[in-house]
């Protein structure tokens, strides 16, 4: 790499928060639902939006260098593949994602990280004087936009998670904490031998009848409310609980994992789906698992683990490590199997 890709490489992380600004504006504002499947110049995207016309032409420019559209000579913006993720529209939609991690109290969080690197504490909580979940639930664009980002997680799980495990070589699988079904739903729909308990808070549960219905394995499925943290139903060979450690402190994950073993037979099987760091940055996972890692302190929700720390955690809640496997991209979370025995339990 040459002295002025160097440069430019700076430049362009330098700028990182205007690009973040412009998509976030784009998002907010509804550029992409706008456009649609059609093209329109910045003054007729402006009428729309009610919005000045030369600064949203600016914003589309801008938006176009980033390779969320794409601008013909005759001056007619169109969205990429990108940018038609920002589209509402859509089932793999980004636009909450998209909303929630740009939300101007997740980045004033954010502002504050050389605090947290100075003094090793969170930041979401000194700035606001609550947790983030705490926070969440009063404030009406991030109590919105946080849960659709867990959907879209949950949706690119159940893409992804059927072809990737043997769901085929267990009778029940249970899914802890497995909120509207959604995964669960895929996994039983690609293994119609297989039946299912979903377990979770009884308000999450609540939206889980149609996932469960549109997939058709409702008649093989039981819901069950609860909390996770003081018991888990028996039932399952398989107990399955996805992005949920990755929130937890370590003694919080022992219990949980805990109440699991206690639920589970001898000859039964753990699988957590999170993100698992390795001990040195070799380029198994894209930059933003180490941005989301950051992120993770900052809020005060927890922070990623290696292999040992899941490995630990496991062995604490009575548990032996058997596999870790990376679920391909752009999840990056990886699957690890673990089965009772061992450890403190």
């Amino acid at each position: 790499m040459t002295e002025a890709k160097h440069k430019q490489r700076l430049f362009e992380l330098a700028f990182g928060h205007m690009a973040m600004q412009t998509v976030s504006t784009a998002a907010r504002l509804g550029v992409a639902d706008t456009l649609g499947d059609g093209e329109l110049t910045g003054t007729e995207i402006a009428a729309a939006l009610g919005t000045d016309a030369a600064v949203t032409t600016q914003l589309c420019s801008a938006l176009t260098a980033l390779g969320v559209l794409t601008q013909a000579e005759s001056g007619h913006f169109r969205l990429t593949e990108v940018g038609a993720l920002l589209r509402t529209d859509r089932a793999d939609s980004l636009n909450s994602f998209t909303r929630m991690f740009t939300d101007p109290a997740i980045q004033a969080a954010w502002r504050e990280l050389d605090t947290a690197v100075r003094t090793g504490g969170s930041t979401f909580g000194t700035v606001f004087g609550k947790s983030f979940f705490e926070y969440v639930g009063g404030d009406p664009e991030l109590s919105k936009n946080f849960p659709a980002t867990l959907r879209q997680s949950a949706v690119q799980t159940a893409e992804a998670l059927p072809h990737h495990y043997d769901f085929g070589a267990f009778g029940t699988v249970a899914d802890v904490a497995g909120g509207n079904g959604a995964v669960l739903a895929a996994v039983l729909a690609a293994h119609p031998g297989l039946r299912g308990i979903l377990y979770d808070t009884a308000a999450a549960v609540g939206m889980s009848e149609g996932t469960l219905a549109a997939a058709g394995v409702a008649d093989r499925c039981t819901v069950v409310s609860g909390d996770l943290a003081t018991e888990v139903p028996a039932g399952a060979d398989l107990y399955l609980i996805k992005n949920v450690v990755h929130y937890a402190d370590d003694e919080r994950a022992v219990t949980i994992l805990g109440n699991i073993r206690r639920a589970m037979p001898p000859h039964g099987r753990l699988l957590i789906v999170d993100p698992v760091m390795p001990d040195t940055v070799d380029g198994s996972l894209p930059d933003t698992m180490y941005l989301s890692d950051l992120h993770m302190h900052l809020i005060g929700a927890a922070r990623g683990r290696t292999r040992a720390q899941f490995e630990g955690l496991c062995a604490r809640a009575g548990f032996t490590v058997t596999r870790f496997a990376l679920l391909p991209a752009p999840m990056a979370f990886s699957m690890i199997e673990a089965v009772p025995g061992g450890g403190e339990h």
